[in-house]
């Protein structure tokens, strides 16, 4: 296989990852490149004041589990 043959087939680059490492340090166009490392998950949650009021899925399940109840004269 020719380089091109290789750099055009996703699974000949997987047979020789050596390769594709020395390409991506070599690479002048990656090289220009600015890189900015974006972490949203890392940034603390705000809490809010509202969200100790609002019901749980919990909370709805056990009014749901209660309602049922009664209407069968369980409780």
């Amino acid at each position: 296989m020719t380089h091109a043959q290789i750099a055009s087939n996703p699974f000949a680059l997987m047979m020789n990852p050596e390769a594709v490492f020395a390409a991506i340090e070599h690479s002048e166009r990656l090289a220009r490149l600015k890189s900015h490392i974006c972490r949203p998950l890392d940034k603390p949650m705000v809490a809010r004041a509202d969200v100790a009021e609002t019901p749980t899925t919990e909370d709805d399940v056990d009014a749901w589990l209660d309602a049922q109840a009664s209407r069968l004269g369980e409780y």
